[in-house]
């Protein structure tokens, strides 16, 4: 999705009838449509071809074969006994970028092993540091894996290009699931693999910075950030509590983090004795980084959310008029095209058999009637 935010054509691949697994989850659904999919799915044509068809398979390598990048999320192997592996269509296409996105990657003991999200997150320890302080392991409540492993797959196809551009040869990339959420483990990862130290739940609560966390208000709940003993300082002059200042016990992070809860019982106390819109007012100015913890509708109420155009509207064939979150980078000098709606399951079937493939209308009625591809009624 990020590559058609940033202009690409893509064309989405998709079984005829059920289509993408996304489009059943729910509810909420506008009409027929699951919003879940409609989230992740602008700038995407689709087409339904049937793999198992020998003819469905055709369809794919010929268009492979003029693509630039394919991406695939098989199990390993799957696509290798289809003829539609790395190695078959880089014979066809030597300067196709493929990259394979899977649970645990294209090699290893656990390679063919089917991967989702909270799996993922489970395996890779994401679960493990997520939590109440003392609680049970959460599942972040967005697919956090799913998203890196994204972001890091449209980084590797960018690079990808760009060595391509140098070299005029494509590659594979591996990017899957389990390395992608091991390695956003980030300085959680560093502190065992250097210090033998095991991570543990801290709830809003950073390990290694005090404060550095959520406290509850007179109304409801605020965060914040002291990064460093100045803004601890300020954090102080805020709440009037300048005496903290001067206890030893507090004087650097290090010495506040082994005190942390004498020092975060007396922060709490002070907090819920005001509201938090006053609190971020005394804080405005002071350079501590503070925020609200805010609902999804005070989200999109915010006037900065507002101000970087993050609400993308745009019109459904079936679901109306439809809102999702919009891209999160802007450029100076590119302006993408207003954004195309998720498609429905074949909606561009025909449109691509015709205007990329460059197929005869007799050619694509054989296709259809042989059950190869489908095409939706309504576009």
């Amino acid at each position: 999705m990020i590559l058609g935010d940033l202009g690409a054509e893509v064309i989405k691949v998709e079984r005829p009838g059920s289509g993408d697994d996304t489009r059943s989850w729910g509810p909420p659904f506008i009409g027929s449509e699951s919003v879940y999919f409609l989230s992740v799915n602008r700038n995407k044509k689709s087409v339904a071809v049937d793999l198992k068809h020998p003819k469905g398979v055709q369809v794919i390598m010929e268009l492979a074969g003029l693509c630039d990048v394919f991406l695939e999320n098989f199990l390993p192997g799957k696509l290798d006994q289809l003829g539609l592996g790395f190695k078959h269509l880089s014979r066809e296409n030597p300067r196709l970028i493929y990259c394979s996105i899977s649970g645990y990657g294209q090699t290893g003991p656990q390679s063919r092993r089917p991967g989702y999200d909270s799996i993922a997150s489970a395996v890779s320890g994401m679960m493990h540091i997520t939590g109440p302080e003392g609680g049970e392991p959460v599942r972040p409540g967005v697919a956090m894996t799913d998203l890196a492993t994204g972001l890091y797959a449209h980084g590797a196809v960018m690079a990808a290009l760009l060595q391509r551009h140098k070299t005029g040869t494509g590659v594979h990339i591996d990017c899957n699931l389990l390395s992608a959420q091991v390695s956003c483990l980030s300085h959680i990862a560093a502190n065992y693999l250097n210090a033998g130290k095991e991570a543990r739940r801290w709830g809003t609560a950073h390990e290694s910075i005090v404060p550095y966390q959520g406290f509850k208000t007179k109304d409801s709940h605020i965060v914040v950030a002291a990064g460093n003993d100045k803004q601890f300082t300020k954090v102080c002059q805020v709440l009037d509590l300048m005496e903290l200042t001067e206890e030893q016990g507090y004087k650097t992070n290090q010495l506040r983090v082994q005190h942390r809860r004498p020092l975060l019982h007396t922060l709490s106390q002070r907090f819920l004795e005001e509201k938090t819109a006053d609190w971020l007012r005394r804080f405005e100015g002071s350079g501590v980084p503070v925020g609200p913890i805010n609902s999804i509708q005070e989200v999109f109420l915010d006037p900065q959310v507002k101000h970087n155009e993050l609400i993308q509207e745009m019109n459904h064939p079936t679901a109306g008029r439809i809102s999702v979150p919009g891209p999160a980078v802007r450029f100076s000098h590119f302006d993408a095209s207003g954004p195309m709606p998720p498609p429905l399951i074949g909606q561009h079937t025909v449109q691509v058999l015709r205007d990329t493939l460059s197929y005869s209308d007799d050619v694509i009625k054989t296709l259809l009637e042989s059950g190869a591809v489908s095409q939706n009624e309504v576009s």
